[in-house]
């Protein structure tokens, strides 16, 4: 039995995809979480084998959260669900350390295939976002300027784009508000904008909102 445990910060979707695993009859639900904080302490007692995680919750951020699972003693495989049909978030994932990364729009018989084979040590990606991952990652000329960003500028410029302030942000990764500023001014002159609402805008025509 393949122990799954969900972390999806919509309650509606989270419940949905609970449904879609218990048909499954080699699948068991037997966590899950509303955001990044839920996740990382359900995971100190609930052992399991795969870890679906909505890349874009509240509080520690998906990618954050990736990079602490990994860390964890014996983690569990990471399976991303997100909205975003990226191949740079794909490729952000991958690189922290997901084992696979599916779209929400996925078949379902696909999610759990998915799921399968990242428990077997396997990878997984979206086979629509596979064959865009080899050329837009793959040239450099291709690459939008958010590839640019390290992972925590990229942390903040998240949160920036979902309309929290640098004090919010502050808080919520632990770090200064004059550090946050830092990080806003060098992401928002590697993204060659000057306002908050060219980053929201920016963040929206890039699909990462």
């Amino acid at each position: 039995m393949i122990r799954v445990l969900v972390a999806e910060d919509h309650t509606i979707v989270r419940e949905g995809i609970k449904q879609l695993i218990g048909l499954a009859k080699d699948l068991l639900v037997v966590g899950e979480a509303g955001n990044g904080e839920q996740l990382l302490e359900a995971l100190r007692h609930t052992p399991c084998e795969v870890v679906l995680l909505d890349i874009s919750m509240p509080g520690v951020n998906g990618l954050e959260a990736i990079a602490r699972i990994r860390a964890l003693n014996n983690p569990p495989a990471i399976l991303v669900l997100s909205m975003h049909d990226e191949a740079q978030m794909a490729a952000r994932a991958l690189k922290v350390g997901a084992a696979g990364y599916a779209t929400k729009d996925s078949d379902p018989a696909l999610l759990l295939t998915a799921i399968r084979k990242v428990a077997a040590g396997g990878r997984y990606i979206d086979p629509d976002l596979a064959d865009r991952m080899v050329f837009e990652v793959g040239l450099t000329d291709t690459r939008p300027l958010h590839s640019l960003l390290s992972e925590r500028e990229f942390s903040v410029f998240e949160r920036l784009a979902q309309g929290a302030n640098v004090n919010d942000i502050a808080q919520q990764l632990a770090l200064s508000s004059k550090t946050i500023s830092t990080h806003k001014a060098r992401l928002m002159q590697k993204l060659n904008i000057t306002s908050l609402a060219e980053l929201v805008k920016y963040a929206m025509e890039h699909k990462l909102l």
